[in-house]
């Protein structure tokens, strides 16, 4: 019996399986990744630190540069990331809906939400953007491209559909889309001056909630021709969508202090 036991031990291979490396080496990138997009999202390209991201992914330095070439690259592969996975949020409620209207409030709702819950990307674009202001390098062109391009087409698409239907009201596309989503822009843009204003914590979760319902019924009263249907379409949405947890809102604030020190 020690025999087969011993020729079983001496026969099994020294490494691992070429697919079981593979999963580590996957799950490694992931965690550096992961790392790296809390690390830039915070700290901007200029300001974060490969040891730093290390640290955090639990890898040695070295490890982060056989990935990634550079921390440019690195930094590459965290806006694509990011895009990648906000397009197929962006998208999902665009392709959800019964209507074209429907979608058109789903979306609406989706982005309320991203903006309040998954700030990560939020402070990839701004940072994007204050770069481009600067005249730095910068892949703002791309992420418009690969982010707002597919899912602003798809929106208008659903305006044209809605309002050759009669769903809809008759109205520029550029207005809809301005009546759906710049509110919500406006809404965590004026923040501070909402706050000295009236002295409301408008991050607050009664806050968030009375904002999101009253954005989606506002939707409903506005884009629909038949508002009895429109309201109808605003409940329905709302209720099938609970409201996710929020963020940290960091990059407000930095966004905020850096516009500080600029003046």
């Amino acid at each position: 019996m020690r025999y087969f036991t011993n020729q079983l031990v001496k026969n099994m291979p020294s490494h691992p399986p070429a697919r079981l490396q593979q999963e580590r080496a996957d799950q490694t990138r992931s965690r550096i990744l992961e790392a790296a997009t809390q690390a830039f999202s915070e700290d901007g390209l200029a300001g974060a630190r490969t040891e730093q991201i290390a640290t955090a992914a639990g890898v040695n330095k070295a490890l982060i540069y056989y990935y990634f070439r550079s921390k440019e690259e690195l930094y590459d592969a965290v806006l694509d990331a990011a895009a990648r996975q906000v397009v197929a949020s962006s998208m999902a409620p665009l392709n959800a809906g019964e209507s074209a209207g429907e979608r058109l409030v789903l979306f609406a709702l989706n982005h309320f939400d991203r903006i309040h819950s998954q700030q990560t990307f939020q402070s990839l674009m701004h940072q994007e953007m204050m770069r481009m202001h600067q005249g730095e390098k910068n892949a703002f062109s791309a992420i418009v491209e690969k982010v707002f391009r597919p899912t602003t087409e798809r929106f208008w698409e659903l305006i044209a559909e809605g309002q050759q239907t009669g769903e809809l009201i008759q109205a520029d596309p550029w207005q809809v889309m301005n009546a759906a989503l710049g509110a919500n822009m406006f809404y965590f843009l004026s923040m501070p001056v909402v706050k000295l204003l009236t002295d409301r914590d408008l991050l607050s979760k009664k806050e968030l909630e009375q904002r999101r319902k009253a954005a989606v019924e506002y939707l409903g009263m506005t884009i629909f021709s038949d508002r009895a249907r429109g309201a109808c379409v605003a409940a329905k949405v709302l209720a099938a969508t609970p409201m996710p947890p929020s963020g940290d809102f960091k990059h407000w604030k930095r966004h905020k202090e850096f516009e500080v020190k600029r003046k």
